[in-house]
């Protein structure tokens, strides 16, 4: 008797404590916040010498800042499917911006669905119209437009909209908080915005302050690169590759009375008075119409140098003031969750699909894995989980997101997937953490901005980076001693043991990923295949 009685007691606190177990995991909800193209140095957490951004800070204040997250592939629609698979681009098909996505790869927020979770996106996807595991979805075609945009809807098909993208955005996604959330369930809310990406357009009501302001020149703003043959060949010069209507927004009978040549035929059949209503467009012209006519009565007398930083201005003008309408969109958003009492469970993350060049090296764009364009802002909040103004120097990666958001939501991860998680950096376990390196694989060559294949290992303290395909040669690059990152040490002999380390590390991670020679080979020949047809 004594034997049955304890037998069912044990039982009865085995059932019980399992059931207090169950009860008390408590699955965030994760709002996931993505700009496109956003430079981490045109975020005050980072850099506060160009734009004050105090709602995305808050972010960073309220959860951990990653002072050396990167991606694995600098360009938007590869970015973005590392982001949903966990896979590096070799692995889950998209190396470029003109592969179709492989709709067969398994990604995070169908997994999340499948576990119970409420999912929704809202903003810029950049490939394919039907997102899979997602039970509402409103995202641009393609790349969008910042003005009146359409969008491709779950629910109503193709629409269109009045009013800034940015702001659009924010409001799909604060209406959908409001309306469609279920108390009942954990959501996945992911919330992309359009901006800062090319022809960086800003909104009419920061048009009057930031036609007007000056920013400090980056110190490489007239890099020579010299010894990175690379470089020297890139085509995404602020001086010489921005064309003069679309991006610097210098007015086309302007542009015909100084004889400048707009660079590319897209670009210099841009119509601002086709993507504005008439009375943005007015809007428009009144603040563009004084930046025009100084140009105009100062470029005969303007030496390269000087033309240079006139257009340094220009870009950051309007870089800065697209960004702008992201801080302050953010902080619309953050202040719905505040007000609605959805913080306190809440993991929050901000970042951008890649980095970019903000004058550094003469460049506007990305795609290489020198560091404004290889490293991304990223800053996670977790209130009750991740302790408030926190950073980390460790090496993460876009890579990472998936599994990090699927144990954060107690979800099995598959086993194709190449990241880490997060979770022991974001919980103070960092002894957990033992990567010491990232890779990195960019494949869009032949192509836009000339900038040629390379693969590369990039460590706390150095990156190592072969350049293939048309010329054969490495780069190896001391981030410590050279911060700006002009000088190739790869053939100095003081760096010899370094080299051979990095060779070996490279090597043993590229079998780790799965990379080759050979399929490098392979992808190239059906890039240039499809670029012929």
């Amino acid at each position: 008797m004594n034997y049955v009685y304890c037998f069912l007691f044990s039982f009865t606190l085995v059932t019980l404590s399992c059931k207090e177990n169950t009860d008390q995991y408590d699955p965030p909800n994760i709002v996931f916040i993505m700009s496109d193209d956003h430079a981490y140095q045109a975020i005050s957490a980072y850099q506060n010498d160009l734009i004050q951004t105090p709602n995305i800070d808050r972010i960073a204040s309220n959860g951990m800042l990653f002072t050396n997250a990167s991606v694995t592939n600098s360009i938007c629609a590869p970015s973005r499917a590392v982001i949903l698979t966990g896979k590096h681009s070799h692995i889950n098909g998209k190396l470029d911006n003109l592969s179709p996505f492989d709709t067969s790869n398994v990604t995070f927020p169908q997994l999340l669905q499948d576990a119970g979770y409420q999912t929704a996106m809202f903003g810029k996807l950049h490939f394919g119209n039907n997102p899979k595991g997602f039970d509402q979805f409103k995202i641009l075609p393609g790349q969008g437009v910042y003005y009146n945009p359409d969008f491709i809807t779950k629910d109503e098909g193709r629409i269109k909209m009045k009013g800034y993208t940015t702001d659009i955005i924010t409001d799909m996604s604060i209406e959908w908080l409001e309306k469609e959330r279920k108390d009942e369930q954990p959501f996945l809310l992911m919330y992309l915005h359009k901006a800062p990406h090319r022809e960086w357009l800003m909104a009419e009501r920061h048009m009057e302050e930031y036609t007007q302001r000056k920013f400090p020149e980056p110190a490489t703003l007239f890099d020579d690169y010299d010894g990175r043959p690379a470089a020297q060949r890139a085509e995404m010069s602020i001086l010489d590759h921005l064309s003069w209507n679309r991006d610097s927004k210098v007015f086309r009978n302007v542009i015909e009375e100084l004889e400048l040549s707009p660079y590319g035929t897209d670009f210099g059949n841009y119509r601002f008075e086709h993507v504005l209503d008439s009375a943005q467009y007015a809007h428009f012209r009144k603040y563009f119409e004084p930046v025009n006519r100084d140009f105009k009565a100062k470029y005969a007398n303007m030496s390269r140098e000087e033309l240079m930083s006139w257009r340094y201005q220009r870009y950051m003008q309007d870089y800065l003031g697209s960004v702008k309408s992201i801080d302050e969109n953010v902080g619309r958003l953050l202040d719905y969750l505040e007000s609605n009492d959805l913080m306190e469970n809440t993991v929050i993350v901000y970042t951008s699909d890649q980095g970019f060049y903000l004058g550094e090296h003469g460049w506007y764009d990305k795609r290489f894995v020198y560091d404004e364009s290889f490293k991304t802002p990223l800053m996670i909040s977790w209130p009750g989980k991740i302790q408030a103004g926190t950073t980390s120097d460790e090496m993460v990666q876009n890579l990472d997101f998936a599994q990090t958001f699927l144990e954060m939501a107690g979800v099995k991860t598959t086993e194709a997937m190449q990241g880490e998680s997060l979770m022991p950096l974001l919980t103070g376990q960092s002894n957990l953490w033992k990567r010491d390196g990232v890779y990195y694989h960019y494949y869009e060559y032949p192509g836009e901005h000339a900038v040629m294949r390379h693969y590369a290992i990039v460590t706390k303290d150095y990156k190592i980076i072969h350049f293939y395909h048309d010329e054969d040669y490495w780069e190896l690059i001391d981030r410590k001693k050279d911060p700006h990152e002009l000088t190739n040490v790869y053939h100095d002999h003081a760096y010899e043991e370094v080299r051979n380390q990095l060779h070996r590390q490279l090597d043993t991670m590229r079998q780790q990923y799965g990379d080759s020679d050979s399929l490098s080979a392979a992808f190239l020949e059906v890039y240039l295949n499809r670029r012929n047809q």
